[in-house]
This record gives C-alpha cells, sequence and structure tokens, in this order.
C-alpha cells in the first residue's frame, strides 16, 4: 500500500522535464542526504507508536500536545488535496489515451470538460469512499503498485537490450559531464527540489494501517527500508533510461503531462510492437492512479479526524452519519478540490494546469512533511516519556535530534524555493506566482478559522449572528459573480462575438445570484446551525 503512495514513473518523467539529465545526480543527492533518513524517521516514529491511529497527528499529539497535533493534522490533510486534483486529472489523461491513442487532450475535450470530468472522477471517489473498506484498498494498491513497478522495471531492461543492440541514444552529448549540475545554486535550479520531496515523501501514509499488522513495530521498519531500495531503482535507473529515449537538451513541453506515454510508446515502436506497450501501461497507469486516489482520501482523512482534539473543530465537521462517516468532512473536501480546480482553470491551457498543480504540489507538500520531523524532534528529545521502540533511528537522541532539524530546515528551505515556478513561460508565469502564493495562504487561513469557528460556537451557541452569516454569503456571492464572469467571459465564449458572449455571462452572473439569494433566503435555519 506505502509503495504506491511514494513513488511512480510519473514522479520521475516531471523531475526530468526540470532537470534533464541532471536530475540522475539529484536522486542520488537526495536518496542519501533525503529518502532513506526520511524513511528511517518515519519506521522510528511508526515504531514508537505502533498502537496509534492517527498517523503523523497522532506522533504531534503525543510529542508536542494537542494543539500542534490540531494544525499537524489539519496542513497535513489539507495539502494533499491538490494532489488529489492532480490525480483526478492524470484520471483523465490515462483515459483519454486508451480513448484517442495521443495526449493531444485539448483539441478533444478542451479546459472546461477536462474540469469537469476530473471533477466527477474526485467527488465521485470521495462520496463513495465508504465502500473501499481496508482489504479492498490493499488488494486494489498492491495490484497497482505492483503492475507500476512491473512497467518501470521493464522500460529499464528493455533500454538496455536496446542500448546492447546498439540502438542510438536521442541525448548527446551523454557522459559524465551531462549529468552534473552546472549552476547549482541558481533559483531556477533550486526550486525544482520541492518536486523531489514532493515524489519521495508519503510513506507515513501508511501509518494509519500499521495496527492492522501482525508485528507493526517490526514489520513497519522493514517495509520501509524496502520502499527505500524501490526508489533509490526506480529514479535511479528510470532517469537513465529516459535520456536514451528523449533529448534531455530540448524536451517537449508536455513531458509532465504526456512523458510516461510517450516513452512507452516510443520503446514499443524500437521494438516492433506498436502501440501495445504504450496501452498496457495506460491501463496499468489508470489503475495506479485511481489507487492513489482511494488511499489518498481515505488515509488523509484518518490522519485527521481519528486523532484530532474535537474541541478544535466545529461540531458539524466531526459529525457522523449513519455509517459512522464524517458526512460534512466530505463535504469540506469535495469544496476545497472544486476551489482548487477552479483556479486551475484560469490557465490558458490543459498542460498549464497541470504543471501548475505539480509546482502546487512541490510547495504544499514539503511544508506539510515539517510536521513528521518536528515529531521526530520531540520524541527525541523527550524520549524518556515514551516507551523504547523495537527499531531506533541512531541510538543516540542528540545525534538523532540533529538529524530531524536537518531534515526540517532543509524541507523547508526547499518548499520556501518551491513558490518560483519551474515550468512556466511568459504568458503564465506571473498567474502561476501568484496561485503559488494564494492557495497555501488560503490552507493557512482556514487552518485558524476552525478552532476560531469551535470556540465562538462554544461560547455563543453558534459561530455567527444571523447579520453575519449574511455578509458571509455576500461576500461569498461576489465572489461566485466574479468567477463566473471571468470563467465564462474568457475560457468558454472567446470564440463567439462580444455581444452574444456578454449576454451569456450577465445570464450566468444573475443564474449564480438567484441561487444564492434563494439560499439565503429559503435555507437561512440551515445555514445558521452550519
Amino acid at each position: 500500500m506505502d509503495f504506491v503512495t511514494v513513488i511512480g514513473f510519473d514522479d520521475i518523467i516531471y523531475n526530468f522535464r526540470n532537470q534533464g539529465l541532471v536530475a540522475l545526480f539529484t536522486w542520488v543527492l537526495m536518496t542519501f542526504f533525503y529518502v532513506i533518513p526520511y524513511n528511517l524517521i518515519v519506521a522510528h516514529l511508526g515504531s514508537t507508536f505502533a498502537a496509534e491511529g492517527g498517523g503523523i497527528t497522532s506522533w504531534m499529539r503525543q510529542t508536542n500536545g494537542d494543539t500542534v497535533g490540531y494544525f499537524a493534522g489539519w496542513f497535513y490533510w489539507i495539502t494533499e488535496l491538490p494532489y488529489v486534483v492532480d490525480v483526478a486529472n492524470s484520471v483523465i489523461i490515462s483515459a483519454s489515451w486508451l480513448l484517442f491513442g495521443n495526449g493531444d487532450i485539448q483539441s478533444h475535450i478542451g479546459n472546461a470538460w477536462f474540469g469537469i470530468l476530473s471533477a466527477v472522477v474526485f467527488v465521485a471517489f470521495i462520496w463513495l469512499e465508504h465502500l473501499f473498506k481496508n482489504k479492498s484498498l490493499e488488494v486494489m494498491s498492491t495490484i497497482g503498485g505492483i503492475a507500476m513497478f512491473g512497467m518501470t522495471v521493464l522500460f529499464v531492461i528493455m533500454t538496455f537490450v536496446g542500448l546492447s543492440q546498439g540502438r542510438p541514444i536521442a541525448t548527446h552529448p551523454f557522459n559524465w559531464h551531462a549529468f552534473m549540475p552546472k549552476h547549482f545554486f541558481s533559483l531556477s535550479f533550486l526550486s525544482t527540489f520541492g518536486l523531489f520531496v514532493f515524489a519521495m515523501n508519503g510513506a507515513e501514509l501508511a501509518a494509519p494501517y500499521t495496527k492492522n499488522m501482525k508485528n507493526p513495530a517490526k514489520d513497519f521498519p522493514k517495509a520501509l527500508k524496502m520502499i527505500a531500495i524501490m526508489t533509490m531503482f526506480l529514479t535511479l535507473f528510470g532517469t537513465f533510461s529516459l535520456g536514451v529515449y528523449f533529448n534531455a537538451n530540448d524536451l517537449p513541453h508536455d513531458l509532465k503531462m504526456n512523458g510516461n506515454y510517450y516513452a512507452f510508446q516510443l520503446i514499443g515502436h524500437q521494438f516492433g510492437v506498436g502501440n501495445l506497450l504504450l496501452y498496457l501501461f495506460t491501463a496499468t497507469q489508470l489503475m495506479y492512479d485511481l489507487a492513489q486516489l482511494a488511499i489518498l482520501l481515505d488515509a488523509s482523512t484518518r490522519i485527521f479526524l481519528s486523532d484530532t482534539n474535537k474541541r478544535f473543530l466545529p461540531r458539524q465537521l466531526t459529525k457522523m452519519n449513519a455509517d459512522g462517516l464524517p458526512i460534512n468532512g466530505y463535504w469540506l473536501t469535495t469544496a476545497i478540490c472544486g476551489t482548487i480546480m477552479a483556479l486551475g482553470g484560469l490557465l490558458p491551457k490543459i498542460n498549464d494546469i497541470f504543471n501548475w498543480l505539480l509546482d502546487l504540489n512541490g510547495i504544499v507538500s514539503p511544508f506539510a512533511t515539517c510536521f513528521l520531523f518536528w515529531a521526530f524532534m520531540g520524541a527525541r528529545k523527550h524520549a524518556d516519556r515514551f516507551p523504547k521502540p523495537d527499531y531506533q533511528h541512531l541510538k543516540s537522541d542528540k545525534l538523532g535530534f540533529g538529524v530531524g532539524l536537518w531534515m526540517f530546515a532543509v524541507t523547508f528551505v526547499l518548499a520556501v524555493l518551491g513558490f518560483f515556478p519551474t515550468d512556466a513561460n511568459a504568458r503564465t508565469f506571473t498567474l502561476m506566482l501568484i496561485l503559488n502564493l494564494a492557495v497555501p495562504t488560503g490552507m493557512i487561513i482556514l487552518g485558524f478559522m476552525m478552532p476560531w469557528l469551535a470556540k465562538r460556537q462554544q461560547n455563543h451557541g453558534m459561530a455567527f449572528s444571523p447579520r453575519g452569516w449574511q455578509v458571509i454569503t455576500a461576500a461569498l456571492m461576489l465572489a461566485a459573480v466574479i468567477a463566473t464572469t471571468y470563467g465564462v467571459d474568457v475560457r468558454l465564449l472567446a470564440h463567439v462575438g462580444a455581444g452574444l458572449r456578454w449576454s451569456v455571462v450577465v445570464l450566468a452572473d444573475l443564474a449564480v445570484l438567484a441561487f444564492v439569494i434563494r439560499l439565503t433566503r429559503n435555507g437561512r435555519h440551515g445555514i445558521q446551525s452550519a
């Protein structure tokens, strides 16, 4: 299950697009100075708190108290949502390759349908999540993980077979110097490292399931060591193989979105099997993405709600339905994912949306991972408060604390550098930068609002008075009108005359106004209780 959340062939593609052959050097660097200590730290915490069911939320509560534990759970949960949207987008792209046999999704469905279909995918998974029990998650992720690992190994093996037969290498020069960075301390180079962190983290997502293992304290560390070995194999040999089939000095602009499909299409044609490997990989990618969606939504929800002190959350958010599901939590997840997707729709092309979501994940994911190292520092600083784990990462608590501090500092710096858009052109750079700043800011504001709303409910019985809800509704209504105006005018009707375009804009805005006014008048009681 854990491997599915950590690394995949697409992660290798993303970083190859950013750095070319130099990505091999960065993978080696990150493997020894980040991946190995990262996995061993997760193993230490999982062994120390083997009986806890909330993962990183439990670890933070145990080591740093309830308040920090809440913020860890909140930010860890909400920073997974851009990745949920990203994976939902990948599902649509995989389906497009299966249907059309090429990567020109823009001409087949366009931005609007791409957003609608992606929304259908993640909303369906959010609302059908209760159908995925632990066993079905295990089966789905095991099949997806083995299939993805097998396809990547197949790609590497066929690459070396092709080289042994004297087949040409696309990248020139292809020597030692081509793999070494020329400007290591440049902003444009260092800003790409956040995506490496995003590609390598996620091992802690399996923590809520460790209590189902026969011997969690011993078996969980073994699993993480195996993941580190698999990660090293995939990243190093996968990057090398990509340099053989793609010219690293002139990469396709849509490589992040379609590169994994291009790779198997190229190797299939080279070995005379046509698109057979392409369709085999596309089916694997689709299954892998569906497994990712199921685990991400289930595990992140468990991490947030399984061990979060309820006094930090509005009571409606912790409400469970008859099946024991946080129904209002699903509504919140739907709203946040929809907002992120709508913001991505401001960009001109599907490829830009895909690249921006990756950049965003390279920012928020490392920031959330900082909580992991914070928990490890607390566990080593106050080791006398906790049971001695079966597995210890470094025997010395002082040395362990130092390693945790190093990992925290590196991760934080790389997250900050990630705000600089890494794959943007002159047309999209400014908008991507604004979105990179706006989305994390919104996540922080929402995180602080939850305890504030909960406190108002405790003190006043409800979060806001009717007048307060009217002001909030008016603000949301204005935002909806602006969003509708921008979306309809610029994205959907740019090809029609100005008169018709503005007529549709006005009608769309009136529809939004009518809906919100009706909601305000007829649902005031429901709004107040929410």
